[in-house]
């Protein structure tokens, strides 16, 4: 037991050592303290709790050491490398339990404010803050993770990529959940690799990363392995732009370039077309007439007789070749007029469902009523469904189901119209022809190839665009879209009754 006087002397020695001392409850009041004033803004800090008195906080700080001493029952040295990118100030540096008179457990806290750590700390804390600002500002996501995996850096921009927040990237994601399958692994492969940027650095990486939801997307990734003072690897750091509108981009360019192709095509073909047309109906027109006056003035033997009707018919089926390429070249005046896509299909229909093709055909409608008008030509836009439909049924050979729906963009700007059969399919090699002149699928003598280039032709004089899509085995469907017009029929009809 220590006399009176060795106690005088030791909180005189406690009073004149350059110290903040603070002695806390198990509850964080303080209970005495040394080395600062007994108030502190007009406020008695005796009885009062340290978090509110010196931070003004109202739960006790992240990093309190106390709160170790409160699980452990052991002295607690606060983690000064724990506080990495935080723009927090923390104070308390050790925290050492002991029992009072009562035998109830408190804590001294030492170097509370230690006017040199404080200094250094305040310097630190700037320069985290400006890192932590500099990251934060960066575009592209930034992850950096320790040699366990564990994630110590994650950003707003990631955060946005990912869906993670930053508590849940900091406290239990680890960095191969953001890569596809073994892509964590490749990419320190590369990383310890002289091919791919020079050791310890990977750049322009192509990869795929996994979303919060599950979603696998693609990404353009820098990365970089970070070394400690002994050369020694500490970790790794990567930055990754997310490609997928970049991606959408390209594609939507890629396919506005083919259209570009096919319009000049189709317009360079229809020139030539026309020529080519007309220069063939004269001789066409010959070998008809003579082989008709030939049929009727001699009286040929029965092979002869057969030979001249095969001449005939083939001259015919010419002749039919001829004709479409002249509707394909024909530049007509278009009447374009405010109508009803729903009653343009209901007139195709009624022309062709009594026809012997469809007897085995179940035509389905689904089309939605009080659709908005669209302008365009209703010949043409007979031509058009007709041209589709009828593709269909030979595609099924005369059986099987055809539905058309019609329906109103999400964005209220376009009708939609799609034609869907149950054939066979397009194969995936054919389907980026189908609209090209002369291509055909049909048996030689059963198609010219022109019918769906001169849909395609009538769709874009209409502003409008057509797509199609098919799966092996499970039929093929057409969908058209023609821009909503706001002109009243009734004006259309003056129009054209003037």
């Amino acid at each position: 037991m220590r006399t009176e006087k060795e106690h005088n002397l030791l909180l005189k020695a406690l009073d004149a050592f350059n110290r903040k001392v603070v002695i806390i409850s198990n509850d964080f009041k303080i209970l005495a303290s040394a080395g600062m004033d007994d108030s502190i803004n007009g406020n008695t800090i005796i009885g009062a709790r340290c978090h509110q008195v010196f931070f003004n906080r109202p739960d006790p700080c992240d990093k309190c050491p106390v709160k170790k001493v409160l699980k452990s029952g052991l002295p607690s040295l606060r983690d000064l490398s724990a506080n990495a990118l935080s723009k927090q100030k923390h104070a308390c540096l050790y925290a050492y339990p002991f029992e009072d008179d009562d035998g109830q457990q408190v804590m001294a806290i030492f170097n509370f404010e230690l006017p040199a750590l404080d200094g250094l700390e305040e310097e630190l804390r700037r320069a985290n803050t400006f890192l932590y600002n500099l990251l934060q500002s960066a575009c592209d996501g930034v992850v950096a993770s320790d040699m366990t995996g564990k994630i110590i850096i994650f950003n707003d921009a990631a955060t946005e990529v990912t869906g993670y927040s930053v508590d849940e990237a900091l406290d239990k994601l680890y960095i191969w959940e953001i890569y596809e399958d073994d892509g964590a692994r490749q990419v320190m492969r590369f990383l310890r690799s002289e091919d791919y940027g020079g050791k310890g650095k990977l750049k322009k990486y192509r990869t795929n990363a996994i979303a919060k939801n599950g979603e696998i997307f693609p990404i353009s990734l820098y990365a970089s392995i970070i070394y400690d003072e002994n050369g020694k690897e500490a970790g790794s750091i990567g930055f990754f732009h997310d490609l997928r509108e970049r991606i959408h981009i390209q594609k939507k360019l890629e396919k506005t370039q083919l259209q570009l192709i096919q319009s000049e095509k189709m317009a360079s073909l229809g020139k030539l077309s026309a020529g080519v047309a007309h220069q063939l109906n004269n001789p066409l027109g010959g070998i008809t007439l003579y082989t008709k006056l030939m049929l009727e003035d001699y009286d040929l033997e029965d092979n002869a007789r057969e030979d001249l009707y095969r001449i005939l018919k083939d001259a015919q089926r010419c002749r039919e070749t001829v004709k479409e390429l002249l509707e394909f070249a024909r530049q007509t005046r278009q009447f374009m007029r405010p109508l009803s896509i729903n009653k343009a299909i209901e007139r195709t229909l009624f022309l062709i469902e009594n026809q012997t093709l469809f007897h085995n055909i179940t035509l389905q409608k689904r089309m939605t009523p009080f659709i908005p008008l669209v302008k365009a030509d209703p010949q043409q836009l007979g031509h058009v469904f007709m041209n589709i439909i009828i593709n269909a049924a030979q595609a099924m050979d005369g059986c099987g189901t055809i539905t058309i729906t019609t329906r109103e963009s999400a964005n209220k700007d376009r009708v939609i119209i799609d034609i869907a059969d149950t054939g066979p399919g397009i194969p995936e090699e054919d389907l980026r022809h189908i609209f090209e002149p002369f291509f055909t699928t049909k048996e030689e003598g059963k198609g010219t190839g022109l019918g769906l280039s001169v849909v395609y032709g009538i769709i874009e004089n209409h502003n409008g665009n057509i797509f199609a899509r098919s799966l092996p085995g499970r039929g093929s469907t057409f969908t058209i879209e023609f821009p909503i017009t706001h002109e009243t029929k009734k004006g259309a009809d003056h129009a054209e009754h003037a």
